[in-house]
């Protein structure tokens, strides 16, 4: 059996084609550009050449054959166009995920069976094993054995036959032990630092590389005082809903709806007034005093920031850290609020259209009407939570035994069975 590695120049997969070839598979490396521009990425970070040539250093040090691959072109249509239009629309796509499933176990796949592979391995700290079905062999998607790296998450779109040809070598392995491996191996990419940033583009100032192709604007950032959510009606309705829920799965399609509805916070009205200057002479212009809100600063566009987000908002004078809560791309409002525990960071339950939800494994798919104990997350690296996983005919619905912080719109809530097994996933709707 010919097995390709994906070759990136990190240590990961070095080890991955280290293994593999111990192991006496007849083992090629190839390595992919996905990513020429230069444009809001931080030098240093991420440079494709200096990738490419570590890769090359391996393959020859391992002794596989190295080859290269541009899928530069496919990776703009795919990833890179696909998140400017999400960010234009307000939401926060998850670039690493889609590169995995259109990039890597797609064109990259694809590519590599052009060459002759029945298999693609990649560095990915997860794990894949196989089960007999109804119709044939099922094949599990399972957390990586190092709790602290598992990156099953990145992969919550592959598909059967996408996990019919991957292998994950490392996937048995902790980062300390790879890192030996590697060591004792003299591979030239056991001291490399782990990549960061977005996939195959690398660390980037996101505003500046958004501007390629999203204009700034500046518009306010308003701050919501927590006390806004005790006279704010849909908040108080949603807190009626889940003060009295026992049982999700006894939600009806209503209740579910508004649980999984965030605040728009488009009742706060800032009204003006003028006023004379201390000299009398002249008019000015400014905003009456809101009882829930204030008018804190300006961004350069609503566009360019994340619900959660905390760093790069240039607001000072406050006690605590200031986080986004909602954004409005219409008005071109950011509103904020102080402190991790601000009411408005929280939510209970997010939703995912019907033609967003993904399943792993198609066998365990709900059907509308029924529902499921689940363990999930919404982001890489968040601890799994408990949640009740509900089909209804409106879509699916997580709901979540502790409100959630940060339930950003784009981005893939991934849910498991059993802790370890990654069954389906899906885009959060709103």
């Amino acid at each position: 059996m010919k097995i390709c590695v994906g070759l990136s120049g990190g240590v990961d997969s070095s080890v991955a084609a280290l293994l593999l070839k111990r192991q006496g598979h007849d083992v090629f490396a190839m390595f992919m550009q996905n990513w020429h521009d230069t444009e809001g990425t931080l030098h240093g970070d991420c440079e494709w050449e200096e990738e490419r040539f570590v890769a090359e250093l391996v393959a020859r040090k391992i002794g596989i054959p190295f080859y290269f691959v541009d899928l530069s072109k496919t990776y703009r249509a795919r990833v890179v166009d696909y998140m400017f239009d999400e960010y234009a629309k307000g939401r926060t796509p998850n670039p690493d995920v889609l590169c995995n499933r259109e990039i890597k176990f797609d064109a990259f796949l694809e590519a590599a069976r052009n060459m002759g592979a029945d298999l693609v391995a990649t560095g990915h700290y997860c794990r894949k094993d196989v089960v007999p079905g109804p119709d044939g062999p099922v094949y599990r998607l399972l957390a990586g054995v190092d709790g602290n790296k598992d990156q099953s998450y990145f992969l919550c779109q592959l598909t059967q036959e996408q996990l019919a040809a991957a292998l994950f070598p490392v996937g048995e392995l902790t980062k300390p032990e790879v890192r030996r491996l590697a060591a004792e191996a003299d591979l030239p990419s056991a001291d490399r630092k782990d990549s960061q940033g977005i996939c195959f583009v690398g660390k980037v100032d996101l505003p500046v590389f958004l501007q390629q192709q999203l204009k700034p604007a500046e518009g306010p950032v308003v701050e919501v005082f927590d006390r806004y959510y005790d006279a704010c009606a849909p908040w108080r309705e949603q807190q009626a809903i889940l003060q009295g829920c026992s049982n999700p799965a006894a939600l009806d399609d209503a209740q579910l709806e508004t649980l999984a509805e965030p605040l728009r916070y488009g009742d706060i009205v800032f009204e003006t007034e003028t006023y004379r200057s201390r000299n009398h002479h002249q008019k000015k212009t400014r905003y009456k005093e809101h009882p829930f809100a204030k008018i804190i600063g300006t961004h350069d566009g609503a566009q360019f920031v994340t619900v959660g987000q905390r760093k790069g908002l240039g607001i000072g004078g406050h006690r605590e850290p200031v986080f986004v809560l909602a954004t409005d791309i219409a008005a071109n409002r950011i509103y904020v609020g102080e402190g991790a525990s601000h009411r408005g960071l929280f939510r209970s339950c997010l939703r995912i259209d019907p033609e967003e939800i993904h399943w792993i494994r198609p066998d365990r798919a709900l059907q509308p009407g029924e529902s499921r104990r689940v363990r999930a997350r919404i982001r890489y690296r968040q601890p799994l939570q408990d949640a009740v996983l509900l089909r209804r005919d409106a879509g699916l619905y997580l709901f979540f035994d502790r409100p959630q912080r940060s339930i950003t719109a784009g981005q893939f809530a991934a849910w498991y069975e059993n802790d370890a097994e990654l069954t389906g996933s899906g885009v959060i709707a709103r």
